[in-house]
């Protein structure tokens, strides 16, 4: 089937903080990707939105309200003729290695290497196909944890649920919980598990941290989250009140300069800085909660938060 493609310039900032399945209110959504354009240039990111049919007058504004910074451009709209557009998306991501795993598209058909954990992870409907430095280092992070035990494990904000994948490889024995706020992002990640022959891996669609079906298995001796600096500062209190004592917690989605924002929310909830790994412009935290359960000190208001969508 032929698809098109409308593409706008965007800023690092509006890229960063558009959700991969992001809800335009249209009857058909579009899938939506962004590609910086000159490395380490702030300004110099494109907006890609595909779309089974000709875009309408009414989607294509609704895709401008995204980028702001576009306000006034054209879009260059083009027709896709009998193009896959995610293999077309894929073919320049080179599988990738990390550690004990392997993950590769189906566009990718190289051998993996001998005893790796091999996962295939589809571009598309859900962030984290394994390629983007913070989920790479996400793996590496896990990987270098392999040596320790845990028992109760969550990933908060799963996307593709290759963070929670490798979690169940690496503590097979452990009750692993995936959970996102997009319910696509857990039909994706269902869909993954049974291609990837995954078991044991407990979907929830969860705003947060604060849903019955999550603090009702708390705490965790393991907590993931790959999401955004915003999000990560304004979660902190219910982040660290489901973290068991001196639980390890693992944070991604955040650049180097928004690291001491991130780190002093989660230390004002008794939580230290035990590793960090930077990546590009992206950095990896692995932190310790506190030798006791954090107990926060007022009532958590999810209306309050700085909102998902939110950089800081």
């Amino acid at each position: 089937m032929p698809s098109w493609k409308l593409t706008l310039p965007c800023t690092r900032a509006e890229a960063e903080a558009i959700d991969a399945s992001e809800d335009l209110g249209l009857e058909t959504a579009p899938v939506l990707m962004t590609t910086e354009d000159v490395e380490d240039d702030a300004e110099r990111w494109h907006l890609d939105a595909y779309f089974e049919e000709e875009p309408s007058d009414a989607a294509i504004a609704a895709v401008q309200a995204l980028v702001p910074s576009a306000r006034g451009r054209a879009p260059a709209i083009e027709q896709l003729d009998d193009e896959d557009w995610v293999t077309m998306s894929q073919a320049g991501l080179a599988p990738l290695h990390v550690g004990r795993f392997y993950v590769h598209t189906s566009a990718q058909d190289a051998p993996p290497p001998e005893g790796a954990r091999v996962f295939r992870i589809e571009a598309g409907r859900a962030f984290g196909t394994g390629h983007h430095e913070t989920t790479s280092g996400c793996l590496a992070m896990l990987d270098g944890l392999a040596g320790r035990r845990f028992e109760d494990v969550i990933d908060i904000g799963t996307g593709t649920g290759l963070l929670a994948f490798a979690a169940r490889e690496l503590w097979p024995e452990a009750r692993v919980l995936a959970t996102d706020i997009d319910p696509v992002a857990i039909d994706v990640t269902r869909e993954n598990a049974e291609v990837n022959d995954v078991p044991g891996v407990d979907l929830v669609v969860a705003d947060g941290a604060l849903a019955d079906a999550i603090t009702d298995r708390a705490p965790y001796d393991l907590l993931i989250a790959n999401i955004l600096a915003g999000p990560l500062v304004s979660m902190a209190p219910e982040v660290a009140a489901i973290a068991a004592p001196e639980a390890t917690v693992v944070l991604a989605g955040l650049l180097g300069r928004q690291a001491a924002e991130v780190i002093g929310a989660y230390a004002a909830c008794g939580c230290t800085l035990e590793a960090r790994d930077d990546r590009g412009d992206w950095t990896i935290l692995r932190l310790r909660a506190g030798a006791e359960r954090y107990v926060p000190t007022a009532p958590i208001d999810p209306a309050g938060r700085n909102g998902w969508a939110l950089d800081i």
